[in-house]
Formats: C-alpha cells, sequence, structure tokens
C-alpha cells in the first residue's frame, strides 16, 4: 500500500519536481547552519547549548544554529516574532485589521509589511543574542568591546534571518508545503539522529525502546487533538426551503505560539541569573540564587513547572481571542441568512461560539501545557534528566507539518487523477 503511494507520487512529474525542490532547498538551509560568523570562537558553544535547557529548545527551533554560532544564528525567529506582533496590532490598528480582512491583496501587504518589520527586529535581536552567549561563555566567543566586530557579526547574522526568509518564500513557491514552517521542522529533527545515536552508544537499548514507544503514543495523541474540532450545525434559509450545513471549530486553533510565548518568557530569568553569575556585589549574587533556584533548567522547581503550564495555558487562550474573532463569524453566518439552531443571530450566536471556543481551547491548551512541562515533571519524579527522543513542543511541530505535507500530496494527486479524464 505504501510503495503503491509513492510510486504514484513519483510518477507524477509536477509532484516529484516539488519534492524535489523542497529536500534540496532543506539542504541549502542545513549547509547555511553549520557555517560560522568570521571572527567568532566557537569553542565551547555546543556545550553550552546541551548545558542551558531553554537554549537548547530555542536552538532546535533555529536549526542548531546557535550551537554553531552560524550565519543563520537566530534561524527564522525575527520572522516569527514580526508575524505575532502584525497579528496583535491588527486588533489594536484598525487599517491593518481591515488588510487582514481583504482577502489575498491584503494579505499581499501584510506579508510586505512582516518582511519590512523583520528587518529591524533581527538586527536588534542579533545585538541580544551575540552578547547574551558571549556572556554566558564567559566572553569567550566574541569581543564585544570592540564595535567593527560586533556590528559585522550583526549585519552578518541579520543577513542570514532575510535570506532563510527568502529561502523558506521560494520553498513555498516551488516545493510541496509552506516553506518557513518546513524550516522549522528540518531544525527539529536534525537533532533526532544524534539522540538515537547517543542512545545506541551508551547502550541504553531498554531505555530508548520505552521512549520511543512512549514518542510514538505522544504522536498518536497529537494527531487526534491536531484534526479533532467541533462541528456547529447551521442551517441556511434558501428558496423554496433550508439547507443544512455546519461550521467547524479546531480544537488546535493555537498551535505551537503558545509555547513560543511562554518559552521566551521562563527562560528569561534562568539566562538573566546566568548572567549575573559572573558579575561581583551581594545584590546580584542573592538575585542569582533566587532565579537559579526557582527558575534553573538544571535543576527546575515546581514553582518553575506550575509557572511555566500557567504560561502556556494562559497564552493559549490569548492568542486565540486575537485570531478567532466570534462576532465576526457570527455577523458572516447573519448576512448569508444562517443561524445555529436554538441560538438567535448577531450577538447570542458569538457568545455561543466563544463558549464554544473557550471549551475547546482549555482541551488543547491544557493538553499543550503538559506536553512543554512533561520533560520536567519526569525529572521531578524520577531525579533525573529524562528527555524524549523529540521533544514534545517538537511533536507537535512536526505532527502539524506532516499532517500539511500530506494533505497538499493527497490533494495534487487527486488533481492529477482528475486531469487524466478532462
Amino acid at each position: 500500500m505504501v510503495f503503491d503511494i509513492i510510486k504514484r507520487v513519483v510518477n507524477i512529474k509536477d509532484l516529484r519536481k516539488k519534492i524535489i525542490a523542497t529536500l534540496l532547498l532543506v539542504l541549502v538551509y542545513k549547509f547555511l547552519s553549520v557555517i560560522p560568523i568570521p571572527g567568532v570562537n566557537t569553542d565551547g558553544i555546543s556545550a553550552l547549548i546541551q548545558w542551558q535547557k531553554g537554549l537548547s529548545f530555542f536552538s532546535s527551533l533555529l536549526g542548531w544554529g546557535l550551537e554553531n554560532f552560524s550565519i543563520i544564528l537566530m534561524g527564522l525567529s525575527p520572522y516569527i516574532n514580526a508575524v505575532i506582533i502584525i497579528q496583535l496590532l491588527g486588533v489594536i490598528v484598525p487599517k491593518i485589521g481591515d488588510l487582514q480582512k481583504e482577502g489575498e491583496q491584503g494579505q499581499k501587504k501584510i506579508t510586505k509589511y512582516t518582511r519590512l518589520l523583520t528587518l529591524p527586529i533581527a538586527f536588534l535581536q542579533s545585538y541580544g543574542m551575540i552578547v547574551l552567549l558571549n556572556s554566558l561563555a564567559n566572553g569567550s566567543i566574541i569581543d564585544v568591546t570592540n564595535p567593527q566586530i560586533i556590528l559585522s557579526a550583526m549585519l552578518i547574522a541579520t543577513a542570514g534571518t532575510i535570506f532563510l526568509m527568502w529561502l523558506g518564500e521560494v520553498m513555498t513557491e516551488y516545493g510541496i508545503s509552506n516553506g518557513i514552517s518546513i524550516i522549522i521542522m528540518a531544525g527539529v529533527l536534525s537533532a533526532v539522529p544524534g539522540t538515537i545515536l547517543w542512545y545506541f552508544a551508551s547502550g541504553q537499548y531498554p531505555l530508548f525502546i520505552g521512549l520511543l514507544l512512549a514518542t510514538l503514543l505522544i504522536i498518536y495523541v497529537i494527531i487526534k487533538f491536531t484534526e479533532g474540532h467541533r462541528r456547529i450545525p447551521l442551517i441556511y434559509a434558501k428558496t423554496g426551503g433550508e439547507e443544512k450545513s455546519y461550521f467547524p471549530i479546531k480544537v488546535n486553533q493555537a498551535g505551537m505560539i503558545p509555547i513560543i510565548f511562554s518559552i521566551s518568557i521562563v527562560t528569561f530569568p534562568s539566562i538573566i541569573g546566568q548572567v549575573l553569575a559572573n558579575s561581583n556585589g551581594w545584590v546580584a549574587s542573592q538575585i542569582w540564587q533566587v532565579l537559579v533556584e526557582y527558575f534553573s533548567f538544571q535543576n527546575p522547581s515546581w514553582y518553575f513547572i506550575a509557572i511555566y503550564f500557567a504560561l502556556v495555558l494562559a497564552f493559549s487562550f490569548f492568542y486565540v481571542s486575537i485570531t478567532f474573532n466570534t462576532e465576526t463569524v457570527a455577523e458572516s453566518i447573519q448576512k448569508r441568512g444562517g443561524y445555529i439552531p436554538g441560538i438567535r443571530p448577531g450577538q447570542e450566536t458569538a457568545d455561543y461560539l466563544q463558549k464554544v471556543s473557550n471549551h475547546l481551547n482549555l482541551f488543547w491548551g491544557g493538553f499543550l501545557a503538559a506536553i512543554a512541562v512533561l520533560p520536567y515533571v519526569l525529572w521531578k519524579v524520577m531525579g533525573q534528566s529524562i528527555d524524549l527522543i523529540i521533544s514534545g513542543a517538537g511533536l507537535i511541530i512536526i505532527v502539524s507539518v506532516l499532517l500539511d505535507i500530506i494533505r497538499r500530496i493527497d490533494g495534487e494527486m487527486k488533481m492529477f487523477d482528475y486531469s487524466k479524464y478532462k
């Protein structure tokens, strides 16, 4: 069955070209991730990333660019930040909000604004990233006191992000799915072979089998959550009768955004603590002790786990409240002559949709938060660090992207089959 599907995919010329183009562009991306920024000392960076679990998570999302201090040091992080900011501005600034409702033409302008915003964010973020990593490595990476050296590194890192953004757009145009998503997924997957080899090299076969089974179980649950949705019944008044339909509300409305927000916040105290550890002074040492005690990734406290869980859940509700406007949906249904059985059109419909959305988001937000804190809970319960073959957050990214790729391939195959009979 599987081989028959692969054979059909290979035999479709356009689909084959898109898959090959995607793989080649991913290779270009991985090649860039191992080219270090000129003038930096990369010794010790890899050990630093592995030791700092918060940075390790970011490094996987950035394609392990941090580990090599590569020219794509920040990956697509500035672009993702720009997308989030534009979405938030859509609620505050009426002009941007109107563009988000204008369909394809409005989306083109939104994309243009996102690109323009990515540039200054990348430049500012590059300075923070370089100084932070240099501080954590006790100043052994780069001479931050030399304006020429650090400005050169900032420009290269910024250019790397802009090029990566362009690479993702090219991948979207000529590849099989959304290029940005594929790049992020490729970054997460790049750590898997090393993790598997480590378990085999250390001879921990029973632990590896157990973690593999746990990973497969989590993948199954993630697929169920990602594909799940609630069908809201609708009735449209038509000439000569009524037409029944439904409005689907996905269980997974927020995707990975809540974890990205939350990890940024919970990582910050730990990183600040590491910076203060290198400072002299009684006040700095006291702050460092508190941050290390309660927010350390190396020895997470129950306070840390509870705060992380609450942040993911809270950001899940916050993000959905911005992206899913129930009043607009209710107004659209009413204009098309539709209504929900037993619910009045207008504000009552909006309130009902909001209630359903909140219930679904509670399930997804709680599940997302549980996946995020699972490694730390296992750590506290078992007394040692036990990581899944792929992190829970990484699994959510991979499953979401792969499901989208499968849908695209299935759509291409159906179009090909249909065209044969035209």
